[in-house]
This record gives structure tokens, C-alpha cells and sequence, in this order.
């Protein structure tokens, strides 16, 4: 009698939860909770280099177009270069690497929506030439474009024509022309990789002002994009020029044959360090 009065009405005592049920509930809750909070405190997300779907379709194109000229020239220099030394492909690769981290520092630039950075194009442009420095910038945005989401495939040929063209030729005749007139490495290092970033960033802010204006003039929009980037590019244009000057010196110092290799200085110059 006694057992059928604590059955249910089916016939079947019932069971009390499991602990391992209550165990999995608790859980649940637990990441909800934190799930919540994560949300509530999330933050503005700033994008790297100019951004997909800023740039119209037409000026995205008219970028690519610009491109490639200075991408097959590069690799055509590539080539032709690994022919005469074997070991250069290594060093590209190198650089690569090199230039995809120093990219990759983003400082975030609220007034303009996106992030300011290093570009390391200096370095390598006056290594290995301002074409190649192309296919090494191209390179590094694609990787940063896939996956990162800095960047994008739309804006590809703008980004890289901005940081890997105009920055790598810039820095090249600014350390060409400082070596000319007599200059130290440190010195032409220092500001060929100043002018490298901030020639970046004028033509990335001409890019965004072409693209972005519609029917508003454009040299205005383009100065309101310039002052915008100035308080974050300002100071990373002379760590970028810091950046450049220590490598090119510590180079000469460890390895004056590889930039004898690189024609960056003369067999004179590496005999003396040797």
C-alpha cells in the first residue's frame, strides 16, 4: 500500500533530476552570462588599410588597372634577379614576413573610422628594389586581406598601389637620391622609410577622397581626410623612419655582403665593415 501511494498516476515512481543534469543547466547559464556581458561590453572595431565595399566598384577597378603594370614588372625583376643569385628568393620571402608584421600594429584613428600602421615597404624597397617591393607588399596585403580581414579583395589593387607602389618608389628615390649626396645609411634609411609611410597615407587618403565624395569637391574632402590621419601618421612616419634606419645599419654591421649583394652599397663600402 505504501509503495502505491507514493507511485504517479502511470504506475512509475518518479525520479528526481540527475546531478549531472543540474551540472549541465548550471553551465548554460553560466555562458549565457558571459556571453551577455561580452556583448555589452564590446567595443568599435576599427579596419586595416582601406576597407571591402568603401571604394565604389569603378575606382576599385581603375586601381587594379594601375596595378598591374607594376606587378608584372616585379615579378618579371623577381625572376631575373633570382637567376643571378639563388639565395634571393629566401631573402624576399624574409622580407615578406617582415613587412606583414610591421603592417599588422594597428593604431586606431576614430576620426577616420579605420586604423593608422607602419608599412615596412622602405626596408624592403631599398633592399630589393622598388618593383619587387611591389610583389612583397601585394604579398602581405593578400594574406593580411584572407585572413585577418584587414583589408580587402576589392580594395587590393588600391592598397597595394598605395603602400606597395607609391611607398616603395618614394622610399627608394629619397634613400637613392640622400646616398647620392652623401649621406650615412642610418640617415637615408631614417627618412626614406618617413617618406615611404607618408607617402602611403597620401595616397590612401587621395583613394578615399576619390572614392567616397560623390558630387562634393574633392580637395577639401581629400584635406579632412589627410588631417584626420595626421595626430596617429605623424609619429609613426618618424618610427617608421627609426624602424628602417636600424635595420639597414644593423645589416651593414652583421652582413655588409648582402647589401653589396643588394647593390645597396658598394664593394668599398662592405670591404671596410668586413
Amino acid at each position: 500500500m505504501r509503495d502505491t501511494a507514493r507511485r504517479g498516476n502511470d504506475g512509475i515512481l518518479p525520479h528526481p533530476p540527475s546531478p549531472s543534469c543540474k551540472g549541465r543547466g548550471k553551465a548554460g547559464i553560466r555562458v549565457l552570462m558571459v556571453g551577455g556581458i561580452s556583448l555589452a561590453m564590446a567595443t568599435p572595431a576599427f579596419a586595416m588599410h582601406i576597407s571591402e565595399g568603401i571604394l565604389p566598384f569603378s575606382w576599385a577597378l581603375v586601381w587594379y588597372l594601375v596595378l598591374v603594370p607594376f606587378l608584372a614588372l616585379g615579378a618579371r625583376r623577381l625572376n631575373a634577379l633570382a637567376h643571378e643569385d639563388l639565395s634571393l628568393k629566401p631573402l624576399v620571402g624574409l622580407l615578406t614576413a617582415v613587412v606583414f608584421i610591421i603592417s599588422c600594429m594597428p593604431i586606431p584613428v576614430p576620426t577616420a573610422g579605420t586604423c593608422s600602421h607602419p608599412c615596412g615597404t622602405g626596408v624592403s624597397a631599398i633592399l630589393v628594389g622598388p618593383l619587387v617591393s611591389v610583389v612583397v607588399a601585394a604579398v602581405s596585403l593578400l594574406i593580411q586581406a584572407l585572413f585577418l580581414a584587414h583589408g580587402g579583395l576589392s580594395t587590393l589593387g588600391a592598397n597595394t598601389l598605395s603602400m606597395g607602389v607609391i611607398g616603395s618608389f618614394a622610399a627608394w628615390l629619397t634613400f637613392r637620391a640622400l646616398r647620392r649626396m652623401g649621406a650615412s645609411l642610418g640617415v637615408a634609411g631614417f627618412f626614406a622609410g618617413i617618406v615611404a609611410d607618408w607617402a602611403t597615407y597620401t595616397a590612401t587618403s587621395l583613394f578615399l577622397a576619390l572614392g567616397i565624395r560623390g558630387d562634393a569637391p574633392l580637395w577639401p574632402l581629400f584635406g579632412k581626410v589627410v588631417v584626420a590621419f595626421l595626430p596617429t601618421q605623424l609619429p609613426l612616419g618618424i618610427l617608421e623612419g627609426v624602424i628602417t634606419a636600424g635595420m639597414v645599419t644593423l645589416l651593414y654591421r652583421k652582413r655588409p655582403d648582402l647589401l653589396v649583394r643588394m647593390r645597396v652599397i658598394t664593394e668599398k663600402e662592405g670591404s671596410v665593415n668586413a
